[in-house]
């Protein structure tokens, strides 16, 4: 029992700790991203189709060129320094209670912590070519397929890493119970990583990524506790804790937007903690408004093709309720209700096994 409230301790407390910190270094970074006007130059955004997008351009173009993009640098650098911190203290006192509050563990934490900050360097790239001359000029930032390219291949050395070091090749599906995929255990890895990879782009009204990463990785810090994975309970809180800290400063009207130094990071771990937690067939659930929003622009384009029309006004589809009238707070509270109880759900299935 005293290993189990001292685990509750050091998952809730070193979340509390990342999120103060993330609190009291937000000034700086907040002042540092105006000081430098680190927004779009121009305003305008093109669907993925090509065309310009016209309906989000009437909703969002002064903002675009108004508010910084970068704030969700607040997010992996505190994940990153709190999760060294502990480290460093353990390496310290190694005969101190502090070595148990060290989190940085081979098994459990290494390749999060490794995929978090790869794919945040890469859209920290795309964000500075987004907001800079050069920018402008390819086209307001990495290209789809780079970052697409990049993606995958971080998704190939995780999915390798899983095989050889860590000889993960079974998942867990409801009914048939655990399957041993063999090597195709990392293109299923690549696969689910892009999947969530795009379900970044519910980066778009102020506070709903924030906080529909925040149920998320809320939702995965409680199945890794249940399966004594407690460093990986207490990274996931971490990440939850900054989080909370980056919403204070999200929430209307933004101070900074997350963006894809933001998104591309939580949402490339989000498949990584779901593969070693073998959440892969509740994921979709947990993360179930990340699966609407791409499958609403998955649809789109499908419609737009075959059908030479539109199913939704604007996509993703917060940007269509916000079309319909629905203030842009409305969508985000509401979104953040549906996420809660989808991660609940997906915890409660989870754990029901």
């Amino acid at each position: 029992m005293t290993l189990l409230i001292f685990s509750v301790i050091k998952v809730l407390g070193i979340s509390a700790i990342a999120s103060l910190i993330a609190v009291l270094w937000s000034p700086f970074l907040i002042n540092f991203l105006y000081k430098h006007q680190l927004w779009k130059k121009t305003g305008g955004k093109k669907a993925i189709s090509g065309e310009d997008a016209v309906v989000f351009n009437s909703l969002h173009k002064e903002r675009e060129v108004s508010v910084p993009r970068m704030g969700g640098m607040l997010i992996w650098a505190t994940t990153a320094f709190v999760i060294f911190f502990f480290y460093g203290l353990s390496l310290l006192f190694p005969n101190s209670w502090f070595t148990l509050l060290n989190f940085l563990s081979r098994s459990q934490t290494w390749l999060p912590l490794f995929t978090l900050i790869a794919a945040s360097l890469v859209g920290l790239l795309d964000d500075v070519l987004v907001v800079s001359s050069l920018g402008n000029y390819i086209g307001g930032g990495l290209a789809f397929k780079k970052r697409l390219l990049i993606v995958a291949l971080i998704g190939l050395v995780g999915g390798w890493w899983f095989y050889t070091k860590l000889g993960f090749d079974v998942v867990s599906i409801p009914l048939l119970g655990h399957v041993s995929l063999g090597i195709f255990y990392i293109p299923v890895f690549v696969i689910v990583m892009i999947a969530c990879w795009a379900g970044g782009i519910v980066d778009g009204l102020d506070g709903l990524s924030g906080g529909t990463f925040a149920s998320i990785f809320g939702a995965f810090a409680i199945i890794a506790f249940s399966q004594g994975k407690v460093d990986l309970a207490t990274f996931c809180a971490v990440i939850t804790g900054t989080l909370f800290a980056f919403l204070w400063f999200n929430i209307p009207p933004a101070r900074f937007y997350m963006s894809e130094v933001g998104t591309m990071g939580l949402a490339t771990t989000l498949s990584v903690v779901a593969f070693l937690t073998d959440s892969l067939f509740v994921l979709p659930i947990i993360a179930g408004i990340l699966v609407l929003e791409v499958g609403s622009v998955i649809l789109q384009l499908l419609s737009k093709k075959i059908r030479k029309k539109k199913i939704f006004l604007s996509t993703p589809i917060h940007h269509h309720f916000e079309a319909i009238g629905w203030p842009a707070y409305k969508v985000t509270m509401r979104f953040w209700i549906v996420g809660i109880i989808l991660a609940i759900i997906g915890v409660l299935i989870k754990l029901l096994g």
